[in-house]
């Protein structure tokens, strides 16, 4: 653990996870057990896929790796969605979509055309830090890309290709 002096000056975004009874012998009840986590991302430019990065990054906060289940080879946002419905065949429970505030709506719609119960994990607002133009530039990119992506979607569960 990094003491006071290491501490990163930005402010991070945080996703509190609320917890569920502990057994008596100290051993999680099955409520508390079932949390699992979906990082998506193939390789980019830089480095790991996106995916490997994520899942390295949970086990170093102490998520177990059978808690884990990274999906290296989307390549985009529609992959993503196409790996996750078909890792989370049978999925009864929401699914926390957790994502950069301008795509968090597509990613959601996305998610539930696929046939899951999705569910914002809104992160926190832009910091003051981050250009506005680049901000904005994120954020109209979304415009045409939701009914795009949303079309596709609804195209290939159409298919039974989803």
């Amino acid at each position: 653990m990094a003491d006071a002096t290491d501490a990163d000056p930005a402010p991070r975004p945080v996703i509190v996870i609320f917890g569920a009874a502990v057994r008596p012998d100290g051993q999680p009840s099955r409520t508390l057990r079932r949390p699992l986590y979906l990082p998506t991302g193939g390789v980019g430019r830089f480095g790991e896929a996106e995916a490997v990065v994520m899942a390295r990054l949970l086990r170093e906060l102490g998520v177990a790796d059978a808690d884990i289940r990274p999906e290296p080879t989307a390549h985009d946002t529609v992959s993503s969605v196409r790996a996750a419905r078909r890792m989370l065949a049978g999925q009864q429970g929401p699914v926390f979509a957790a994502t950069s505030a301008y795509h968090l709506v597509r990613c959601v719609v996305l998610l539930r055309l696929a046939g899951l119960r999705a569910r914002p994990c809104p992160p926190p607002p832009a910091l003051a830090a981050a250009r506005w133009r680049k901000r904005w530039w994120w954020r109209l990119r979304e415009v045409p890309a939701v009914p795009w992506d949303a079309a596709f979607v609804l195209l290939l569960r159409l298919a039974g290709r989803l």
